[in-house]
């Protein structure tokens, strides 16, 4: 059988299991793609992938990722909050790097080794804080951009001392380096990636964008849905091949030229399916990297350098604090950081290449890895415990409180306050009263809102759904669409409910689930068109 088939079907079928089984027991499903990885590892029984050809396709998930997330970023949302994420970040790497050479000195190794251990724990894992941004819609959010923004920064200045270690490692191990190759080296660095940036500003701004304008004019959805990949795919490859730039800051740079574009939506959603498959061969690939047996030789070991990671997030907690952003951001920020990933093992395998390193750091780094990327959603949920009720703060174990009971009758409930939910509500708002259920925040429209998921019964429980008079399920998932008419269903078995779907398979499935109405836009557009054609 071919390695590459080998990969696809054993690692993602057993991330779909694994990750199913996470769901069920109220796990983020991450945990349980980091456990295939772990299944499928060279240091477990049983079947073993290809790790090296893992960790190439994890390597797409990545630039799709940033891609996606460049999105939706603006370069003036960088520049923003650059008082805060520049100097921020560079001060959380240098305490996570001298709490490493502390650590260091603890384990018996030089001060050098100890220098270059501090690095490798102070780099946040890009994919690991993406997700969890998407996945709870904080991405165009400003604590969102702050999080991105002190990525990017934390990925320039790792470039650099990826750069800067293979010319200074003999004067770092004891020996000498000449001054004119290291001021070389960094002038060369630097012009690189002054040289990228300009590019993609001023001929990449005005190049990308009018090749896929270009395309989408020729009506063939399948040519643009690879342009978009080509464009992601082909930037971050240049950028690291002839600039020396990491292949997830040249895709996040090819999204951020192109988020200005009319096309910026649809790109995303073009690539959204693509991303997400490859999103998870990268956290199998993290899990097949994990070696156990670190947990029994190195314990004490493990658990100082995993206390350095968690440090750190506090360090960024601290540091955020003091640069004016709210304590309840700076807590969803710090936790998304508290935690390292791929750079951190690019940067520890060439520093043992280079004899910086001893090989016992590989599997601390891998180890602590693991763990954080591991504990990061149950950090992030209380978080997010804290912030919904920070009255209760001292007490994380509580539960949160249930939202109030609205005190709405005859009203008309909408879920889900995006594109077409706007729509719907500035249809309807005057027409009766509206309640809103949506996770973000809606404004100061008018409008009673109830902040949270609706698919969470305390949530659905609060709109009074027993004296409502309409349901609109404005949400474009549909799985968690069904949940949603599901519940409402047996709350009220005469509520009229109206949903939305993109497929004929999910119209089936949410009528099945109760919707009395499925609206699904390609069928709604033909008939308005034959509608129009018959009266004419």
């Amino acid at each position: 059988m071919s390695p590459l088939i080998g990969v696809l079907v054993i690692g993602l079928g057993l991330a779909f299991v694994l990750g199913t089984a996470a769901q069920r027991l109220k796990l983020p499903p991450l945990v349980g793609y980091l456990l295939a990885g772990v299944v499928v590892g060279p240091f477990s029984p049983g079947v073993v992938i290809d790790q090296h050809l893992t960790l190439q396709l994890a390597d797409i998930g990545v630039v799709l990722l940033m891609f996606g997330v460049g999105l939706h970023f603006k370069p003036g949302d960088l520049m923003a909050v650059k008082g805060t994420v520049v100097p921020g970040a560079a001060l959380q790497m240098a305490i996570i790097t001298a709490l490493g050479v502390g650590a260091s000195l603890a384990f018996g190794w030089p001060l050098a080794q100890g220098l270059v251990f501090g690095l490798c724990l102070s780099v946040a894992s890009t994919v690991v804080v993406m997700r969890a941004l998407q996945d709870r819609r904080l991405t165009e959010t400003g604590r969102g951009r702050i999080a991105i923004g002190w990525l990017v920064v934390q990925d320039l200045l790792t470039v650099l001392v990826l750069v800067i270690l293979p010319p200074i490692a003999a004067v770092l191990k004891g020996g000498d380096v000449h001054a004119a190759v290291l001021i070389k080296s960094l002038g060369l660095t630097f012009g690189k990636l002054a040289l990228f940036a300009g590019l993609m500003l001023v001929v990449g701004r005005r190049v990308i964008p009018a090749i896929l304008h270009y395309i989408a004019h020729t009506g063939s959805r399948e040519l643009f849905r690879l342009a978009v990949l080509s464009t992601a795919l082909g930037v971050a490859f240049a950028a690291s091949l002839l600039f020396g730039v990491s292949i997830a800051l040249g895709a996040f740079f090819a999204g951020m030229i192109l988020a200005g574009s009319q096309l910026s939506q649809r790109a995303a959603e073009e690539s959204l399916p693509l991303r997400d498959a490859f999103a998870v061969l990268f956290f199998v690939s993290v899990g097949m990297l994990f070696d156990p047996r670190v947990v029994v030789n190195q314990p004490v070991a493990l658990a100082l350098t995993f206390a350095i990671v968690v440090a750190g997030g506090v360090a960024c907690y601290l540091l955020l604090l003091a640069f004016g952003v709210k304590s309840a951001s700076a807590l969803t920020i710090a936790v998304s950081l508290t935690q390292i990933g791929e750079f951190s093992f690019i940067l520890a395998d060439l520093s043992i290449g280079l004899g910086l390193l001893p090989d016992e750091a590989r599997g601390l780094i891998l180890g602590v890895s693991i763990l954080s990327i591991f504990l990061n959603p149950l950090l992030f949920a209380l978080a997010a415990r804290r912030e919904a009720s920070p009255k209760l703060a001292p007490a994380p174990d509580l539960p949160r409180p249930a939202p109030e009971l609205t005190k709405l009758t005859g009203h008309a409930v909408l879920v889900g306050y995006g594109r077409v939910g706007k729509l719907i509500a500035d249809g309807i708002k005057n027409a009766m009263p509206l309640l809103v259920l949506e996770e973000g925040a809606v404004g100061d429209l008018g409008i009673e809102h109830i902040r949270g998921n609706a698919a969470k019964d305390d949530v659905l429980a609060a709109a009074n759904l027993g004296a409502a008079k309409l349901l609109f399920v404005a949400i474009p998932e549909a799985f968690e669409a069904g949940q949603i008419v599901e519940q409402a269903r047996r709350a009220n078995p005469q509520l009229p409910i109206v949903a939305r779907a993109h497929f004929d398979a999910e119209v089936d499935h949410l009528l099945a689930h109760g919707a009395n109405k499925v609206i699904m836009g390609e069928r709604e557009i033909a008939l308005a068109m034959l509608d129009f054609a018959q009266n004419h």
